[in-house]
């Protein structure tokens, strides 16, 4: 699995000479083609597997309450979960643009994210700037973007506390800054939170980020994070316009 740093590096040998780009992409291509190949292979049996543990609790409900059993049905979840953000990783680079308002895009982010805060004692407000323009860019995989950092900032607060939503437009870029008051990541973190399967959480896959990366890599923008430990984070994408 290549990291988000050898992704840099064959970019730039791809710019140095048209035959280095035509055989790093068939090389990319051939990638994303067995890892699509051998994660639909393992998510048919898994998928099979998971039905039947279904039937079986419909068959004999005591079995729920048992902890070997819960513990099995979570680990295979975990199978499963892994299994969609690996294809996500895999198809992350891959843009379906169209046209929209990038404004009403993040209207729909907010609300969504600002629903599910609504019961909970985290406080979350934002402020989309009425400048901000229409793009051409891939709608779902930037939601994702979006959901996944917010969701992330959720995760890094234990107990109350507070996340900001801010877009605008900077020279001549559309800014998206999220900040968390979360527990913070330290400096080591920090240079290795967007490597595909580094986290330091503890159900996490760590492939959330490097999804994040490569989709914002590949809509040509920019992700930073800057943290304190103990006292927040706040990442910041530029998409230019």
């Amino acid at each position: 699995m290549f990291t988000s740093t050898d992704y840099d590096k064959l970019e730039q040998l791809m710019s140095e000479k048209p035959e280095n780009r035509t055989l790093i992409q068939k090389l990319l291509s051939s990638q994303e083609e067995t890892i699509s190949a051998i994660s639909h292979e393992i998510r048919n049996p898994l998928t099979l597997v998971y039905s039947t543990l279904q039937f079986l609790e419909s068959r004999h409900p005591e079995i729920i309450s048992d902890r070997y059993w819960r513990s099995m049905r979570e680990d295979i979840e975990y199978m499963k979960q892994l299994l969609e953000e690996l294809s996500s990783l895999n198809h992350s680079t891959s843009l379906s643009r169209s046209v929209f308002s990038f404004r009403e895009f993040m209207e729909h982010i907010v609300l969504s994210f600002a629903s599910s805060c609504m019961d909970g004692p985290i406080e979350f407000t934002s402020f989309l700037s009425p400048s901000l323009p229409t793009v051409c860019a891939d709608r779902t995989k930037l939601k994702e973007v979006f959901l996944n950092i917010l969701r992330n900032a959720a995760e890094s607060i234990d107990g109350s506390g507070s996340i900001r939503l801010e877009a605008f437009v900077q020279n001549h870029n559309i800014a998206v800054q999220i900040e968390d008051s979360g527990c913070g990541i330290s400096e080591e973190q920090q240079s290795q939170i967007f490597q595909p399967f580094v986290t330091y959480k503890s159900n996490g896959t760590g492939l959330g980020l490097a999804i994040v990366r490569r989709v914002i890599d590949a809509h040509e923008g920019q992700i930073t994070v800057t943290s304190t430990v103990g006292k927040g984070t706040v990442f910041t994408i530029l998409l230019p316009i």
